[in-house]
């Protein structure tokens, strides 16, 4: 039952998707209308673009399993092998700032199809990787070349789709997005198990060249400025501030934050950088991102809402799986199936939306979103280790569900009226935000968590005196748990620490409840043109 449901949602609901883009681009021959791109090949430019999406966006997660047979071939500590992980993000967040530059300059096709073949070559390498220096290289390629992936494919389907389908159109490519987490990890469990950790980066191959070879075929070409100058002081100052903010973000948890000196200098680092940025843009004739983007308050607003969204979608994955594998004592296996439904819920109402954000205001959607991602915090400020797993699955569908909800319209509402010109600039500022807000919200749920549980141990501990009525009883439980032993002090120990755990959960759940707040404000703020306000209305 599980897997047809698996396959009806990740591959016939996609197909369907597709189906209806051709029966578009015919009704539009029909009736003699044209695109607002070229519509003759748009359901194959469509399925290549998604194809590049979820070829990026899988990468991010489907070595994570493979890593502890990593560790084993190159003989890497922990610390070495994540790395491979770190590397990836790193180089993707840094290189995702140039996209519309690089755009520009040399032409979408040209850029597209040449960043697809790049990916699938440094994927290749990676696969036939011999130490861990090769492979953590090859990775930093992989990244370097798949940063454009995503921003390029989401312009690409903003230009091939007129505004009243531009919901539909990011409803199909959001499909992709959400596709890419949800079969990682279990893709690359398989091909790990079946074969080797090699075959992980080595199945890329077939899927870069398709999608490759579709895009050329069918996507037009052109719009190259031969003349366009590159801004690399900008460029410079930006890398130095992202590459500084991922390695204090990926160590500081590690060093104690800001207790290590190493932690306080990547912090002034990216702190300078990202100052110096916003000054040199603001300065210079050819920045390398445009502050006229933020001109548009519809884009501005999108963008916030999207690092938020990042804050929101990462960060409750991270607090979920030491949840259920530490403190409710799930297998790793019986965990994952528990969180597979919080990607169903994603994928339906990212479906559903494709279809209503033509209909129905899309600032009303983002507001239902926003009502169910604080209601499924809510509910889980009330979790214990004992909380059945039916009452986890609705907790994390409904959470699912409200992020399938806020993605699409969001980025509707944030594109609906930026110039074309920008587009391509602004869907890669669109990944890079939502890169750093994930990054972002692991670092500080996790930091939090470990504070408060540390916090909650001592406040629970102080209790835990010879004067303690209830450790003076004499029953058997009591004297199971008397501290007078080393036995019974270990396991009274045990028990404290699980009780503030489970507060320490709750108060950061409580901690993402009050984070929704900023977002209404930037809902309140995000306008509609008269043409959609009319269609939606009529």
């Amino acid at each position: 039952m599980l897997a047809k449901l698996f396959l009806r949602l990740t591959v016939f609901a996609p197909v369907r998707m597709l189906q209806v883009c051709v029966a578009d681009d015919k009704a539009a021959k029909m009736s003699g209308v044209t695109a607002h791109y070229d519509a003759r090949h748009r359901a194959m430019i469509t399925a290549c673009a998604i194809g590049a999406t979820v070829l990026q966006l899988l990468d991010q997660t489907i070595a994570n399993v493979a890593l502890p047979y990593m560790q084993g071939s190159f003989s890497a500590s922990f610390d070495e092998i994540t790395w491979v992980l770190t590397s990836y993000i790193t180089a993707s967040a840094i290189m995702t700032a140039p996209v519309g530059w690089l755009a520009a300059r040399y032409g979408r096709k040209i850029l597209y199809v040449g960043c697809i073949l790049g990916f699938t070559v440094a994927s290749m390498l990676c696969g036939a990787a011999q130490s861990l220096g090769q492979i953590v290289v090859f990775r930093v390629l992989q990244g370097v070349f798949g940063a454009a992936l995503v921003p390029l494919s989401q312009a690409t389907l903003l230009d091939i789709y007129p505004v009243e389908r531009r919901g539909f159109a990011m409803a199909i490519w959001g499909v992709g997005v959400m596709l890419g987490p949800i079969m990682g990890p279990t893709v690359g469990g398989w091909l790990t198990e079946t074969y080797s950790w090699r075959w992980v980066f080595y199945i890329n191959l077939p899927f870069g060249l398709l999608a490759a070879a579709g895009l050329m075929i069918f996507l037009p070409g052109g719009g190259q400025q031969g003349r366009l100058r590159f801004d690399w002081l900008g460029f410079s100052v930006l890398t130095i501030a992202i590459g500084s903010l991922q390695l204090m973000l990926d160590r500081g948890q590690e060093k104690d934050w800001f207790t290590s000196s190493e932690i306080i200098t990547e912090a002034v680092f990216a702190s300078l950088g990202f100052y110096l940025f916003l000054v040199h843009v603001s300065s210079v004739r050819q920045p390398l991102i445009r502050p006229a983007l933020f001109k548009d308050v519809n884009f501005a607003s999108g963008v916030l809402l999207m690092f938020m969204v990042g804050i929101f979608m990462v960060s409750s994955l991270a607090l979920m799986t030491p949840w259920l594998q530490v403190l409710s004592h799930y297998p790793v296996e019986t965990a994952g199936l528990i969180m597979a439904p919080r990607g169903f819920g994603s994928l339906v109402t990212t479906m559903l939306t494709g279809r209503l954000a033509a209909r129905l205001d899309a600032r009303l959607l983002v507001g239902i979103g926003l009502l169910m991602l604080t209601y499924s915090y809510w509910l889980m400020t009330g979790w214990t280790p004992d909380v059945s797993p039916r009452e986890i699955i609705i907790a994390i569908v409904i959470q699912g569900a409200a992020m399938g909800l806020l993605f699409t319209p969001i980025q509707v509402l944030a594109f609906v009226t930026l110039e074309p010109a920008m587009r391509t600039e602004g869907a890669a500022l669109f990944s890079l935000l939502r890169n750093l807000g994930a990054a972002i919200g692991v670092s500080i749920a996790t930091s939090m968590l470990a504070r408060s549980t540390q916090a909650m141990h001592e406040m629970i501990g102080a209790s835990i005196t010879p004067f303690n009525r209830a450790l003076q009883a004499t029953g058997p439980v009591q004297q199971w748990l008397h501290p007078s032993t080393t036995h019974g002090a270990a396991l009274l120990d045990r028990v404290v620490n699980e009780q503030a755990q489970i507060i320490a959960y709750a108060d950061v759940y409580v901690l993402l409840i009050i984070a929704t707040l900023p977002a209404w404000l930037l809902l309140l703020m995000m306008r509609l043109p008269s043409k959609m306000i009319n269609k939606a209305t009529g």
